[in-house]
């Protein structure tokens, strides 16, 4: 009974010994099995079944929320007084994004045109695209500024040709037409004698060259050569480095198409990408941890040096010539019009900004742009971009349209482009990249675990046995009988046991 006692214990050792062994190699190997599985399902791959749709066809609703700024007091704008304004919004539209011409390249490079269109969502308006708003005419008043410089008499042929065409300093139109555009004369004629004053041609809107259109040809990498550079830019529209800024460092394309990021990310990791409609190249920083339906996420926002001029910052200074801080010039990149990018009601600005138009009051939760993204995948979860755009305004001698318009960095609109992973997508994602990857890391702890306990174990019964075995062995002393003789036992002559 002993040795088969002695034997069990063994096989118990050993069979504990050997998922010790297992688990410690899963704490090693584990963790590279992951990295690898993370590694398969990010790469930009046809044959990648869950991040190649995700890539390929963003799969979850996207909206673009617009809210207009209103203009309470334009004659008075007229004869000098300051701007008041009112927010109107929002108006949104469904945005559907689908990439085209997806073409594989043998140096580990794809390229594409995505393509976007826009649908009004009433539902989740506060209107119809019939309603009607007062915002600044960028025709009118944008290219007053553009031609402040020219002669004299030029300046006053325009202002003529303002009034023929019965075009004011401000519109006043249904939203619709001043998103996708509105049949103007003056387009007509600017676009036959003045051709490239002007971003578009046919209807003017101030998102009629976004709708049904794409955002250039891009080259980015698949990640198939070095997973660390998977979606980062190669060239767009066959151009390594931009040309409308001031300096090499202000021209360059840093990151990603901004859809997703490498994998393996920290909190010293931050997001490059570059905006062919911001025409330059954005990073957001780490700003917090946290979770998202159970998933894992680092939230990332725009420094205050994102749209700082040259002063407050000096890497910025390629992109002047720069007015307060908080605003971006666009205008080399929009055909020379006074054309201004900023965040919403001119958060994180100068807040002399927000002096010269009354009916702003910027904050974080409603107006600083953020991306939420899972740190293990570089997929992002949760994107809340927004954006705003301004028009400068002053008077212009010779063009009446102007008035006595004090000089005014103008809010027009403000947009957000907003969208999150959910439904079946999420639960893909989950599982695939969450779930499994926590299994795989738990079972190194639980092996480990068990193989321990079983040791534990089979040496505390092993000793209980010998214990037990000693105990029997003691209470018979060496095996010699102490008792009076056995009837059994035979004597010998002289009176001695045999």
């Amino acid at each position: 009974m002993a040795i088969i006692t002695s034997k069990v214990t063994i096989g118990f050792v050993v069979a504990g010994l050997l998922a010790v062994s297992f688990g410690t190699v899963l704490v090693f190997v584990g963790p590279m099995i992951i990295d690898d599985q993370i590694i398969k399902n990010t790469v930009i791959d046809p044959n990648n079944e869950i991040a190649y749709p995700m890539w390929k066809d963003i799969p979850v609703p996207f909206y673009m929320s617009v809210y207009f700024f209103n203009v309470l007091n334009p004659k008075e704008v007229l004869l000098g007084e300051k701007p008041m304004v009112e927010e109107r919004g929002p108006y949104v539209y469904r945005k559907r994004c689908q990439k085209d011409n997806i073409t594989f390249h043998p140096n580990f490079t794809v390229s594409y045109r995505e393509y976007r269109q826009y649908y009004f969502e009433p539902s989740m308006s506060v209107g119809n695209e019939s309603d009607v708003v007062t915002i600044p005419n960028m025709l009118v008043l944008g290219a007053a500024v553009m031609m402040e410089k020219l002669p004299f008499a030029v300046r006053m042929m325009m202002s003529a040709t303002f009034k023929t065409f019965k075009e004011g300093p401000f519109l006043t139109k249904p939203v619709g037409e001043l998103m996708w555009g509105y049949d103007s004369g003056l387009v007509d004629f600017l676009n036959k004698y003045l051709p490239g004053m002007l971003p578009t041609k046919g209807k003017f809107g101030l998102f009629s060259e976004f709708n049904n259109s794409n955002t250039g040809l891009f080259n980015i990498h698949t990640g198939k050569d070095d997973i660390s550079k998977v979606h980062k830019v190669d060239s767009w529209n066959g151009l390594k480095k931009l040309t409308n800024w001031g300096t090499p460092q202000c021209n360059m394309m840093n990151g990603t198409a901004g859809q997703m990021w490498p994998p393996f990310m920290t909190p010293k990791t931050t997001l490059p990408f570059y905006s062919p409609d911001a025409c330059r190249s954005m990073e957001l920083v780490y700003q917090r941890p946290g979770v998202m339906q159970g998933i894992p996420l680092y939230r990332y926002v725009a420094p205050k040096t994102l749209f700082a001029n040259g002063s407050d910052y000096a890497p910025n200074e390629g992109f002047c010539p720069c007015r307060q801080s908080g605003i971006l010039n666009v205008s080399s990149c929009r055909h020379n019009s006074p054309v201004f990018i900023s965040h919403p009601h001119f958060y994180n600005a100068d807040p002399v900004l927000r002096d010269f138009v009354g009916g702003l009051s910027p904050n974080e939760d409603e107006h600083g742009l953020f991306i939420d993204i899972h740190p293990m995948t570089g997929v992002p979860l949760n994107v809340s971009i927004r954006l705003q755009l301004n028009l400068f305004m002053k008077r212009v001698s010779a063009i009446t349209e102007t008035g006595k318009i004090a000089d005014v960095v103008m809010p027009m609109i403000w947009f957000e482009e907003s969208g999150y992973i959910d439904g079946p997508i999420l639960d893909t994602f989950h599982t695939n990249l969450v779930v499994l990857p926590a299994v795989m890391e738990y079972t190194q702890y639980i092996f480990i675990s068990l193989g321990l306990l079983t040791i534990i174990v089979a040496l505390l019964v092993h000793r209980r046995s010998k214990n037990l075995k000693d105990s029997t062995g003691a209470s018979n002393g060496d095996g010699l009988v102490s008792g009076p003789p056995s009837e059994k036992t035979p004597l010998l002559h002289d009176g001695t046991m045999d």
